[in-house]
């Protein structure tokens, strides 16, 4: 494990009040890390929470936050929102995710058509979220097309994680944090290819 890997304990879910923000934190939560699920209303944060701390029995190390205040307290952060509000919450947050690893998770879908792939101008979402937040943070895209009944599920499930963007160190964190999720991680290079990543969301839809 490398100490990049190891160093990371407290994950910040920003926007993490839907269905994957919420499967993630099941997931992360059960393998013994710290979650922070964030969101724009603090309320909402904490509904989330008591969501997740309910699938527990014996409890599990979650607490609510307004966004900003979860990727302050988070040593990686993982973007779980609708396309629509990529960019906008992305400028919102660029000064507090210097220094810090990204998974985006989002996928550029535009409905009604989402069973057609629509790529934004950057070339994927992950190329934008790149754009926005400049050299200071690592973007690493990853879980796209894992739905949340996976991340809930007990038993091993059979399904494989593309994880590409950032330098090879960042992927091989992500790379242990989707191994810690119970699925299998598969190391799929450079931002560019989360075009395939990203795309390939609309064809399984």
């Amino acid at each position: 494990m490398s100490e990049a890997a190891s160093a990371v304990q407290t994950i910040a879910l920003i926007g993490g009040t839907g269905k994957e923000g919420k499967g993630l934190a099941y997931a992360w939560g059960r393998a013994g890390y710290t979650i922070i699920i964030g969101s724009r209303n603090f309320d909402k944060a904490q509904k989330a929470v008591e969501e997740v701390q309910a699938l527990f029995s014996d409890g599990v190390n979650i607490c609510g936050m307004e966004n900003r205040e979860a990727v302050l307290n988070a040593d990686l952060a993982v973007l779980t929102v609708p396309f629509s509000a990529h960019r906008a919450i992305l400028e919102q947050l660029k000064p507090d995710l210097q220094g810090k690893i990204l998974i985006d998770v989002t996928v550029p879908l535009v409905p009604p058509k989402v069973t057609r792939v629509q790529m934004p101008p950057a070339g994927s979402a992950t190329q934008e979220a790149q754009q926005i937040l400049g050299e200071g943070v690592e973007v690493v895209a990853a879980f796209q097309n894992i739905s949340y009944e996976n991340l809930l599920d007990r038993q091993e499930v059979e399904c494989d994680v593309l994880v590409c963007g950032g330098s090879r160190t960042a992927r091989q964190v992500v790379l242990k944090l989707v191994h810690d999720t119970g699925l299998i991680g598969w190391d799929a290079g450079a931002v560019e290819n989360a075009v395939v990543v990203e795309g390939l969301t609309s064809i399984l839809i």
